[in-house]
C-alpha cells in the first residue's frame, strides 16, 4: 500500500499524519482492499480547500474534506492504452485517488462536536476514504451504511464517540 500524505500547511505534527495513515490502513483492511493501492492525503487551510470547492465542485464556501477518485465508475472519461508486450502478470496499483482535509475544519468541528482533534482528523480522513472507494451518504441506505462503517473503523483504532 503507498500512501502519501502531505501537508501543506506545516501545522501537522508527526503524530497526526501517522493517525491518518494508520485511520487509512484500518479503512483498507475493513474494506478488505489488496494491499496494491495507491492513495494521498493533502492537509489544507480553510482557504485552499475553498478554492478546491469553488474550482471542481462549483461550491463557493469551504469544506472539511473533499475525496477525488479516480475510480467514479465512469468510463467514458478516458481510456488506457496497453503495450501488448507488457508483461500480464504485473500487477499494477490500483490509483484510489487523493483527499484534501482542511485543518482548519478539523479544529472547528473538533470544538464544534465536543470531540478530540484527533477523532475528527481520523473521522474526516475515513469519510473521504470512503468516497475514494464507492460509498456515499445521499440517501438513508448508504448514510446507514458509510455511518456504520465509518464507527466500525474509528472504533478499531480508538477513536469512537464519547
Amino acid at each position: 500500500m503507498d500512501i502519501a500524505i502531505y501537508d501543506e500547511t506545516e501545522r501537522v505534527n508527526n503524530e497526526h499524519l501517522e493517525l491518518i495513515e494508520a485511520v487509512i490502513i484500518a479503512a483498507a483492511k475493513t474494506l478488505e482492499l489488496k494491499d496494491n493501492i495507491e492513495v494521498s492525503a493533502t492537509i489544507v487551510d480553510n482557504e485552499r480547500i475553498h478554492e478546491i470547492n469553488r474550482e471542481y465542485r462549483s461550491i463557493d464556501r469551504p469544506t472539511d474534506v473533499i475525496s477525488f477518485a479516480i475510480e467514479d465508475n465512469d468510463d467514458d472519461d478516458f481510456e488506457i492504452f496497453f503495450d501488448e508486450s507488457v508483461d500480464e502478470d504485473i500487477q499494477l496499483p490500483r490509483l484510489l485517488g487523493d483527499l484534501f482535509i482542511s485543518i482548519d475544519k478539523v479544529k472547528e468541528q473538533s470544538e464544534e462536536f465536543g470531540h478530540s482533534f484527533e477523532r475528527e482528523l481520523g473521522f474526516l480522513t475515513v469519510h473521504g476514504f470512503l468516497h475514494l472507494n464507492g460509498y456515499d451518504h445521499q440517501t438513508d441506505e448508504e448514510e446507514k451504511i458509510m455511518s456504520a462503517l465509518q464507527d466500525e473503523i474509528l472504533e478499531e483504532i480508538g477513536l469512537e464517540r464519547k
